[in-house]
């Protein structure tokens, strides 16, 4: 499935599609927007010709054909590159317009290696992220609990034999179906976010609850010394009710529902 939208870069429209759950970006339009020339598509050929010459890098290599949406409003086969290969093929652009991008990369690169030495770095930079959009301390607190607790889960996953991001997705639907009643992508739909994070999306009981099926699952797969997926199956979805039965007992109590529609991108709209 896939679906298109439209980025501004700098005043210039870079056309984009969702492709494969990615998204991938029109490399005539980016090339167009970074060096300012009226014949993008002869810039792009020749800019490939000189790469391959230079370091024997086939830069179409990096790219699909996806059909975007033209001036006629006709769809036409695109070359396009996921964000990645996007970012390696700006590297090749020899434009002084380019430059600051180039920078920019450099920098977060730079900034990578130094959370890789010190990971530290990476929690302050994530707390002061957070920070910047408005979220509230006591929020960023839990929302960091969280993370720490998810990375205790994936990690305790991959010593069980946990095979790779596909199995894990799975599991954590599992712990998400047992503890909200939803899989995580019938909740982002549930508060209509697209590709939003949705634990960014979450209030405090949310997180809370999020963060008791994780744990929950970390302690029975310990305790019971689960290997594979089929068992470690089980020990999410045992978790997940752990989650779950506390969850339908305070709504019981308090007589309000734990999930809630809010989210923090309609927090932001009331608020400006």
């Amino acid at each position: 499935m896939t679906s298109t939208k439209i980025a501004i870069f700098k005043g210039k429209k870079i056309r984009k599609i969702v492709f494969l759950n990615e998204w991938y970006f029109s490399i005539v339009d980016i090339i167009e927007a970074l060096t300012g020339s009226d014949k993008p598509r002869d810039y792009w050929y020749r800019m490939k010709q000189r790469e391959k010459e230079s370091s024997g890098v086939e830069l179409s290599t990096l790219c699909r054909q996806l059909k975007l949406e033209s001036a006629d409003k006709k769809k036409y086969l695109t070359e396009v590159a996921n964000t990645e290969n996007t970012f390696r093929i700006i590297q090749s652009i020899p434009s002084l317009k380019a430059e600051p991008f180039k920078r920019w990369l450099a920098r977060v690169g730079y900034e990578r290696v130094q959370e890789i030495e010190d990971p530290e770095l990476a929690t302050k930079r994530t707390r002061a992220l957070y920070k910047a959009k408005g979220y509230p301390d006591s929020w960023i607190e839990k929302r960091m609990r969280g993370i720490e607790i998810r990375e205790t889960l994936t990690d305790e996953w991959k010593k069980r034999q946990v095979g790779g991001e596909r199995e894990y997705a799975i599991l954590t639907a599992e712990i998400s179906q047992a503890t909200f009643g939803m899989t995580p992508s019938q909740y982002k739909k549930f508060k209509s976010l697209k590709r939003e994070n949705l634990r960014d999306h979450m209030n405090d009981l949310e997180l809370i609850f999020s963060m008791l099926g994780e744990a929950s699952t970390t302690e029975i797969s310990r305790n019971k010394d689960t290997t594979g997926f089929s068992q470690n199956e089980q020990a999410a979805k045992a978790g997940g009710t752990v989650a779950g039965n506390a969850r339908r007992e305070l709504e019981k109590k308090s007589g309000r529902r734990i999930s809630t529609r809010k989210n923090y991108l309609s927090l932001q709209k009331r608020l400006k």
